[in-house]
Parts: structure tokens; C-alpha cells; sequence
């Protein structure tokens, strides 16, 4: 590897994880059971305002957030909930296309997993690592690595089809449809790829800046967001732009689609509302801190975490926050996006913690402390939730009870979360190999 681009790589990572201060406390072994604690929820309330296009400037310190004397985020009334109404099942049972499985974000598959999980195949690769999850399509697994190369592998054995390399590396995770991989890198160049023709380039597009944000559809159209600000709607055929909004911050999480709408958690301390047929703001929520989770939505509700440790539910529809969480004792930002099924929604925190949340009241339901922090997002699958720690750790956590009934230690740790399908989970460590879970076929 060049020296440029390794060094590259590390300016690349600084900026990504260097400006967030992390406070340290005493966290309990994993081997402790689930603890049920006190609401932290809120009830405060916002009324969105739009936001403004065209918008060049930075915020210059976005990680401030108004607290009041004791340390505890300020409240207000508890909104009445609205309709929790499910889009879908979650990914397909055979694939899991874009970074959190289907457009909606809800990192939820439709696929089925044994009680037991067993290691199929890992595959390790010199000079590599996985911050972006896979994506599986047709039996293949799509991967794209910090050191800037683009695999398909076969999701049963592990067999690489075709490798692409670029100069530079990727944090956001590929996404498939209709045999192209479209995947952003550090450059911020996006790439089109023909999955089927061996990874062959069909088209790129420049950014201004990195690209940490996981590519999503509208229609024919292909949408991601740049740390230059701006979320972009491409052509997915072409690559022409079909329109671009800027806000007034940097875009680091994958751009929601539900109906005609688009949902971005900004660094400039906002949830943004988009029209997706002209482009344009048609609302937002004020979240008072940079936040670059991507949103999972289900119903009327969105939810996501913020880098100031609180944990957002949001009536997309009305344009206002429904509830908060917040634990004083250890607000620590989140870096994992939420997964929602029915009526929780689960999210790892750097306080080393998996909660569940009730969707509509907010009420922490459980938790589960593990030995180290989870950035990993986590995944729902039937009646369990895997997400794997800083420590190497990957766990199968019951839903209803936030216990963990299933674990498996590697080398290295987990900042990627998850993809299943086809009875098979496929997560990449940061030491760059590549593990494929599932039960083994019988000789």
C-alpha cells in the first residue's frame, strides 16, 4: 500500500472518530444479566423548522448541547403517540441490499437463523478492515474494505468472485440493486459498479468530500450524503444529478426513505425532512447536538441517537419530538443506529450498553451491559438482536428480555454492524476478516 494512501486512511479515521470526547466509567461484565431501570424518558417537545438550502457554512462547534444544573437534559410535556403502523417485514429473506436492509432503515430481516449459531467460513484479508457492513444479493456478498477494496464472495462458501481496488478506502457500506453496487469512498468519489460483469465501473460521481454515508433508493434514483454538506439524488443508470440540498453541516448517516420522504440526522444539530420529488425541505425537528446514525422509521415514528448521548423518538409526520431518553450518569454519544420491530426499538451505546425502548411511550424496557463499547448497529432477526462490541465480542440477545443467550469472540473488534439473508449473518471486523454464520450442512 502507497504511502499516500495509507496516510490518507489515517487522516480519514482522526477526523471521523477524533472529535467526540468519550467519558469512561465502570461498566458490569456481560456475563451480568439484563437490567430493567427507571425511565430516563422525556417528553420535550420541537417544532421542526425548515431548513435552508445552498447553505456554504460550517457550524464551528457542533457538540454542544444546552444542559441544565443537575447534569439531565431539559424536559417538557410528553406528546400524545401516534400510529405505529410497520412498512414491511424488514429485509427480504434472501437479501439484505443496503446498509440497514431495506429503505426504511429498520435493520430488521425477514430471514430465519438457528438458536445456535456456527461459523460457515471466515475469510481473511492482509491490509483490511470492515467499518461498513456487507450487503448480500443473489447469493453473493458485497464488502467493501478501509483500504480501499471492493469484493463479491459467494455467501455459501466464502469463494471470491471479484475484486476491485481503488485508491483510497470506505467506511460506508455498498448497497445493491439491479446488479449495480453503488458504495462512496474517503475521496468522496461514488462509485457504480456492475455486480454481475466483475465488478467492472459503470460510472462515478465527485463529492466535495468523504463519503461516510451508505447509498439508499428513491425509484430509479440513488441517494447518499457527503461530508461536504450536501445529500445527493443521483441517476442510477447515468450518475446525473437529478437534484442535490445542502444543509448546514456535515451528512455522515444513509438518507430514510418512507412514502416521498427523505430523513437525514445532521451535523448541524438537525432532523432533516425532504421532499424527494422536488428536493426541498419540508420540515425538520431541532435535536440540539450533531447526530450521523442513520434514522429507522417505523409507522409515523422515527428514531435515532444523538453525540450527545440522547436517544430521539420523533413524529416524522407532525414534525416533532414525541420522547427523549437520556442517562445522566453515563451520556456518552451513540455511534450505532437503532433497529425497530413492533414495539421496540433497540440501539448499542458507547456507554457500553444494548437498550430496548418502548416504541411509542419511550420507556427503557431493558438493557444489557457488555464489556465494551458498541458502535456495531445492531440487527433483528425473528426474536433476537446480534451486534457485536468493541472487543471481538458477537452476541444473540433475546428481544423481549434483553438476555443474551448466544456469544462468539474473534480477534479484533466490531465496528460494522450485520447483514443477514438466507439463513446466513456476515459481519467484517477491523482486523479485516470477514466471518459468515449460519448452521453447517450436514455430510
Amino acid at each position: 500500500m502507497n504511502d499516500r494512501r495509507r496516510t490518507m486512511h489515517s487522516v480519514a479515521i482522526y477526523l471521523t472518530l477524533g472529535c467526540t470526547v468519550v467519558a469512561v466509567g465502570c461498566i458490569p461484565p456481560a456475563s451480568r444479566p439484563p437490567q430493567v431501570l427507571y425511565s430516563q424518558t422525556t417528553g420535550s417537545s420541537s417544532t421542526g423548522s425548515q431548513t435552508t438550502t445552498g447553505n456554504d457554512s460550517l457550524t464551528t462547534n457542533p457538540f454542544e448541547r444546552p444542559r441544565d444544573d443537575a447534569g439531565a437534559s431539559t424536559t417538557g410535556t410528553k406528546k400524545e403517540p401516534g400510529s405505529i403502523i410497520p412498512q414491511g417485514n424488514g429485509a427480504p429473506a434472501d437479501s439484505w441490499p443496503v446498509f440497514r436492509g431495506d429503505i426504511y432503515s429498520t435493520g430488521v430481516s425477514s430471514s430465519q437463523l438457528p438458536d445456535e449459531l456456527e461459523l460457515i467460513w471466515e475469510t481473511e484479508f492482509e491490509e483490511s478492515g470492515f467499518e461498513g457492513a456487507a450487503v448480500i444479493d443473489d447469493g453473493v456478498v458485497y464488502t467493501a474494505d478501509s483500504y480501499g477494496e471492493v469484493r463479491a464472495q459467494q455467501l455459501g462458501t466464502g469463494e471470491l468472485i471479484w475484486q476491485a481496488s481503488t485508491p483510497l478506502g470506505f467506511i460506508a457500506t455498498p448497497a445493491i440493486r439491479d446488479g449495480k453496487l453503488f458504495v462512496g469512498d474517503l475521496d468522496g468519489i461514488f462509485y457504480c459498479y456492475d455486480a454481475k460483469a466483475g465488478g467492472d465501473p459503470l460510472w462515478t460521481f465527485e463529492s466535495m468530500a468523504e463519503i461516510d454515508s451508505g447509498a439508499n433508493f428513491y425509484g430509479d434514483k440513488v441517494l447518499f450524503g457527503s461530508q461536504d454538506a450536501t445529500l445527493y439524488c443521483l441517476d442510477a443508470d447515468t450518475g446525473e444529478v437529478a437534484w442535490k440540498h445542502q444543509i448546514d453541516d456535515q451528512i455522515r448517516c444513509t438518507p430514510t426513505v418512507v412514502e416521498d420522504r427523505c430523513f437525514v440526522a445532521g451535523c448541524d444539530g438537525r432532523l432533516h425532512i425532504i421532499d424527494l420529488k422536488k428536493g426541498e425541505a419540508s420540515g425538520g425537528v431541532e435535536i440540539q447536538s450533531p447526530a450521523g446514525v442513520t434514522p429507522a422509521v417505523q409507522g409515523d415514528y422515527v428514531y435515532f441517537g444523538t453525540e450527545a448521548g440522547v436517544f430521539f423518538g420523533v413524529n416524522w409526520r407532525e414534525a416533532e419530538t414525541a420522547w427523549t431518553f437520556e442517562d445522566p450518569r453515563a451520556a456518552q454519544g451513540f455511534r450505532s443506529s437503532a433497529a425497530v420491530k413492533g414495539d421496540l426499538v433497540v440501539v448499542g451505546g458507547r456507554d457500553r450498553r444494548l437498550r430496548a425502548f418502548d416504541t411509542i411511550s419511550g420507556e427503557q424496557v431493558w438493557q444489557l451491559p457488555v464489556k465494551s463499547r458498541i458502535d456495531c448497529s445492531p440487527v433483528i432477526c425473528g426474536e433476537r438482536v446480534y451486534f457485536g462490541a468493541g472487543d471481538g465480542r458477537l452476541y444473540a440477545v433475546d428481544l423481549k428480555s434483553g438476555e443474551s443467550v448466544w456469544e462468539h469472540e474473534v480477534k479484533g473488534g466490531f465496528v460494522a454492524s450485520a447483514a443477514i439473508a438466507s439463513g446466513r449473518l456476515v459481519i467484517g471486523s477491523d482486523e479485516g476478516v470477514l466471518y459468515c454464520f449460519g448452521k453447517k450442512d450436514e455430510e
